[in-house]
């Protein structure tokens, strides 16, 4: 488990002797000079692989200059038991990664009507080569066999989107493959043991029912076209994943946890714009689209008025009635977090509150300071009740 300490403060109490405070120290700074370390090397791989790819611009070439790199690598990596490997390791990455490029390069220029099932089938056979790998030497060479698995998956799910863009009038293929590729993130970052890739299965696992994020010339945007279904589905996420979490040992729990409080995010994400603009239920996912009138004669009209039509019976929910329950569902949320001394997802909870209190001062509730004296005398109970029940458990772990 980790836990956010102050050693120093913990030292000077007495709590614990120096020798221990500087274990904890020492093992703190080796977590943080690594990561520097593989963010570097990672950034260092990537610039090197496009830079070629680009100078060359020849298939070629660019395989037998990714092929030299990985012959280079690996011998170094056999031969020698020094530093020299860490630059071994690094000619080994950008000779994967050039092969790789060169090749997904290479299918959508000269084979561009077999290019998706090229580039998936590649892909998947660099991964689960890499992944079994790993399953062998993965003690030894971590970091370059779980690389070469990640960017073998990234050519498999891009080949995979690059197939489906003509297949925009099949959104639950679309579907289908999004929450593939979400399990597969996921597992992923399961099997190499590293949350961040384990949180990444969060975008796809979002982009079924559309959110998704986007920028604009001096403007970066949430979209969220099914809040209430987005929350729905994050909630399960959420809930699915803590009672997991609860069940499995410490190495599998923070891939729960770490997915838990991507979903709690994304799911007050769609809570923020539901109670700036409230929600049409269903609308996006089985309402009209435009796609099934563009044949037609006045396919615009036609489109307008079928969303008129599904209006009249459709559920929706106004920002006033999001903004309420989101300020509850919030408070609940904070309180639970704290007793269960779950701090990711406490964290998240008081950031969302204070973004939920700034923006309905400006947008739902600014002109109406009943709601506030309302809000406000509810919340001075609130905090009594969450004391008391601090107060209450304390009690009970010292009987």
């Amino acid at each position: 488990m980790t836990i956010v300490v102050n050693v120093d403060k913990l030292e000077q109490e007495g709590h614990i002797n120096r020798d221990l405070a500087n274990l904890m120290r020492d093992r703190a700074r080796e977590a943080m000079i690594a990561l520097v370390v593989n963010l570097l090397l990672s950034m260092g791989i990537l610039a090197a692989t496009g830079g070629l790819l680009l100078w060359l611009a020849d298939a070629a070439l660019v395989a037998l200059a990714g092929l030299a790199f990985l012959l280079v690598g690996a011998l170094v990596l056999v031969r020698f038991q020094s530093d020299l490997r860490f630059f071994g390791r690094a000619a080994v990455l950008i000779g994967a990664a050039t092969l790789l490029g060169g090749a997904g390069f290479e299918f959508i220029d000269k084979l561009p009507d077999d290019a998706a099932i090229l580039l998936a089938l590649v892909g998947a056979i660099a991964a689960v080569g890499a992944a079994a790998a790993f399953w062998r030497w993965g003690d030894q060479e971590r970091f370059v066999l779980g690389c070469v698995m990640l960017m073998g998956l990234g050519m498999h799910l891009f080949g995979l989107g690059y197939g489906l863009e003509d297949m925009q009038s099949h959104p639950a293929l679309i579907r289908a493959t999004l929450m593939y590729a979400a399990v597969l993130w996921a597992f992923a970052g399961w099997y190499l043991d590293l949350r961040f890739i384990t949180a990444l299965a969060i975008l796809p696992f979002a982009e079924i029912l559309g959110a998704r994020t986007y920028y604009f010339f001096g403007g970066y945007a949430v979209s969220s076209p099914e809040s209430t279904l987005t929350i729905v589905q994050m909630s399960l996420a959420v809930v699915f994943c803590v009672w997991w979490a609860g069940r499995v040992n410490q190495r599998h729990a923070r891939h729960f946890m770490i997915l838990a409080l991507l979903a709690f995010v994304v799911a007050n994400l769609a809570a923020l714009i539901g109670s700036i603009v409230g929600d049409e239920v269903g609308l996006y996912v089985w309402g009209p689209r435009y796609e099934d009138f563009q044949s037609q004669d006045d396919a615009w009209a036609r489109f307008r008025y079928a969303k008129e039509a599904f209006s009249e019976t459709a559920v929706i929910i106004s920002e006033r009635v999001y903004s309420v329950v989101w300020a509850i569902a919030l408070a609940g949320l904070v309180l639970w977090a704290a007793v269960t001394s779950r701090r990711g997802l406490f964290n998240a909870g008081i950031t969302f509150a204070c973004i939920h209190g700034y923006t309905q001062l400006f947008e739902t509730f600014y002109d109406e300071p009943l709601a506030y004296v309302v809000g406000g005398l509810f919340t001075i109970p609130l905090a009594w009740g969450a004391r008391r029940l601090n107060q209450r458990l304390k009690a009970m772990e010292t009987e």
